[in-house]
């Protein structure tokens, strides 16, 4: 059993640390939102007062939050995280932010003796739910080794992919690619549509041939083809567009600061944008067939 300190029990967060309750580890969340707190209580978990509260109880302290300014407001603010945490803690931060704030976070941690990782995760909602989480994690290997055992109560794949940022990097590199295939996915359904090829047909024929890809096989955009797709429950949500145009802006930003050539990731941020500004920012992301196949539900 490992004391864990839990801070941000939201959406992801809330699934997360009940999984960590339920493989038998001590854990003490916080949460500004008194319905979550109640949630995780309600889990077996031991709800804080605040986020220091949360941080001195345990030998591993693991955020999930929204972005990057929290990230840095929680770990390095006035009576937060680096002043609370026990000497020796383990710092876990798996929320999805810029991999500049993830670096800055991680030096000012080391520079109070604490060893940090960033691991971002994969898996939505329902993988948070079910434990069955991607791991892209960032920082020193002996972190890793030591987060290990506490990342496999949340996650089914769990990756060293580098020293610190590392995780980021590869998370906004992965949405990326997840952003572009969608759209062009969508894309050809919609074309498929206006020239009177079935849906389904166009999905066995691609689903064995060369435009096979996640975003068809797994999730795919138009009812019918996969049963378990958002498409199949009017794209309520496994991962929102909101989310999806989030992190297509953070590769933006980290391509621009790299010197790297996306267009094709400009154009993903630029129509997801243009989805979230239209009023559809809270379906799942896959809903995008709508929005390009001029369906405006």
């Amino acid at each position: 059993m490992t004391a864990i300190g839990f801070v941000g029990l939201g959406n992801m967060g809330g699934p997360m640390a009940a999984n960590l309750v339920k493989a038998g580890h001590a854990v003490t969340g916080y949460d500004t939102s008194a319905a979550a707190l109640e949630r995780f209580a309600a889990a077996g978990g031991k709800a804080a007062s605040s986020t220091a509260e949360a941080a001195a109880a345990g030998e591993v302290v693991i955020t999930m939050l929204p972005a990057g300014a929290h990230v840095r407001a929680v770990y390095t603010g006035e009576g937060r995280l680096l002043e609370s945490a026990r000497p020796g803690t383990l710092l876990i931060d798996s929320s999805t932010i810029d991999v500049e704030t993830a670096r800055a976070v991680a030096k000012a941690a080391a520079g109070r003796g604490f060893g940090m990782l960033d691991a971002p995760v994969s898996g939505g909602v329902g993988g948070a739910a079910a434990a069955t989480l991607t791991f892209m994690v960032g920082g020193e290997a002996k972190d890793f080794a030591r987060a290990q055992p506490v990342l496999a109560a949340m996650g089914k794949t769990i990756v060293h992919a580098g020293p610190s940022g590392s995780g980021q990097a590869a998370k906004i590199c992965n949405n990326m690619m997840l952003g572009i295939s969608m759209i062009g996915v969508c894309e050809a359904f919609a074309l498929a549509e206006k020239l009177g090829l079935d849906a389904q047909k166009l999905f066995d024929i691609s689903a064995k041939s060369s435009g096979q890809c996640w975003s068809l096989t797994t999730y795919c955009p138009v009812p019918g083809p996969v049963p378990s797709s958002p498409a199949n429950r009017d794209y309520q949500p496994g991962f929102t567009a909101e989310m999806m145009l989030k992190d297509l802006r953070l590769a933006q930003q980290a391509a621009q600061t790299a010197g790297a050539a996306t267009p094709l990731g400009a154009n993903a941020a630029a129509l997801y944008a243009l989805m979230v500004n239209g009023g559809a920012g809270a379906k799942d992301f896959s809903a995008i067939f709508r929005f390009l196949s001029g369906q405006r539900g």
